[in-house]
């Protein structure tokens, strides 16, 4: 098979402990051969004056002053820094001349040629010209105007004309799927996976829990994420731990990310309410073999519906039973998954998932759980994209 080089676009940072499809995605490719030239996230949103976006700021300055790194075999980091005044035209223009021309000395000083681009930005349009690129791949994983401060219009115009002239379009949710292939008919569902053999460690004998959770009191109810007003249901979470006093509830994860308005402050105030703060991903396989239930406690929103919660997989891996709220995107996994209407049935569901847990039900998760990884997926995307990239290059 061609090993061709890949320029990455992301919209997370490399370092950031909670990887996404981004990272995980990279690293499969880089597995097979292929060299990836990943970029930072160039941030979408304009920045506030708030702490989290500062320190977001200094660090990406100082990084800016850096070379390239090799952070992997294959896989190449870089933190380029755009102007985020985006709604003026001079500044895309800017931009967009000086991102590219970045782009091509870096990647050519590294001996890539005539690389695939493989972007997960709404706005790649804006910031790059695509027809340098020998193919276009556009892997839409969330639906990022429904974020907290996101400029709508812009999202709206720019990805619509990114889709409609992509060569290839991934997508992670069914609803991505139905409204993106309205705009390309080369679009694909394939839903988030898990890292099988990571995760499915928190049901070997020789890991150990995690000191996060030992000291706990059982039973424990556990959730690993993102823990930002946009995304996380807190009034059911409240719901939750007032109604069951004796059940301990972990959040383990970045408070606010994505939303600086996150406020916890009424859960943080239940003794039985717990916020370790994000953890390293090795630590996650001992986290989560601490926990007696993991929930998706996820609000009811536009953003959540055009969502697949990376979570369900890696909790299924991990053998637990999973607790969720109705996420569309879960119905095909009815059997899997302890489906909650409204702040009384997530109790009560939690209830259930408490009593469920036998060995056969845990293999059952992990049976499933392996049918959806990294490799799988990653290999379908490439035999479609290898056939598309066939076509195209026969064409012309």
């Amino acid at each position: 098979m061609e090993k061709f080089d890949i320029v990455m676009l992301s919209t997370a940072d490399w370092d950031n402990p909670f990887w996404t499809n981004k990272q995980h995605v990279a690293r499969e490719l880089a597995r097979r051969g292929h060299r990836v030239f990943y970029i930072n996230s160039l941030g979408l949103r304009q920045p506030s004056f708030n702490r989290s976006d500062m320190k977001r700021i200094a660090a990406r300055l100082k990084s800016f002053f850096s070379r390239p790194r090799h952070v992997e075999e294959n896989v190449i980091v870089w933190s380029p820094i755009v102007i985020p005044l985006q709604r003026f035209s001079l500044v895309r223009r800017i931009n967009r001349f000086s991102l590219g021309l970045m782009i091509r000395l870096l990647t050519r000083c590294h001996g890539f040629r005539n690389p695939v681009l493989w972007t997960y930005n709404p706005l790649t349009l804006r910031l790059l010209d695509v027809s340098r690129y020998r193919f276009l791949i556009y892997h839409c994983v969330d639906e990022i105007k429904a974020q907290p401060d996101m400029p709508v219009l812009i999202l709206e115009e720019s990805e619509k004309r990114l889709v409609e002239e992509s060569d290839v379009v991934f997508v992670t949710a069914p609803k991505l799927f139905e409204t993106r292939q309205r705009w390309n008919d080369k679009t694909w569902f394939f839903p988030n996976v898990a890292d099988y053999r990571h995760f499915s460690r928190a049901s070997e004998p020789s890991t150990p829990v995690s000191p996060i959770v030992a000291r706990l009191d059982r039973p424990v109810i556990g959730f690993v994420g993102a823990i930002s007003g946009y995304k996380v249901d807190f009034p059911l979470l409240e719901h939750l731990a007032l109604t069951r006093p004796d059940y301990q509830i972990v959040l383990v994860g970045k408070i606010g990310e994505g939303d600086p308005h996150t406020d916890i402050r009424r859960l943080e105030a239940l003794p039985n309410v717990h916020f370790p703060g994000p953890a390293a991903y090795a630590d996650l396989p001992g986290i989560l073999k601490g926990f007696d239930v993991t929930i998706l406690p996820s609000l009811l929103n536009e953003y959540t519906a055009n969502m697949f919660p990376m979570k369900f997989f890696e909790y299924l891996a991990a053998g637990k039973p999973v607790v969720a709220t109705r996420l569309e995107a879960l119905a095909e996994f009815q059997e899997m998954v302890f489906t909650a209407r409204g702040e009384e049935d997530f109790v009560h569901q939690v209830d259930r998932a408490l009593k469920e847990n036998s060995a056969e039900r845990i293999e059952a998760r992990q049976q499933l759980a392996r049918e959806y990884t990294y490799e799988a997926r990653t290999s379908s995307m490439l035999d479609l994209v290898r056939h598309e990239m066939t076509e195209k290059e026969g064409s012309q």
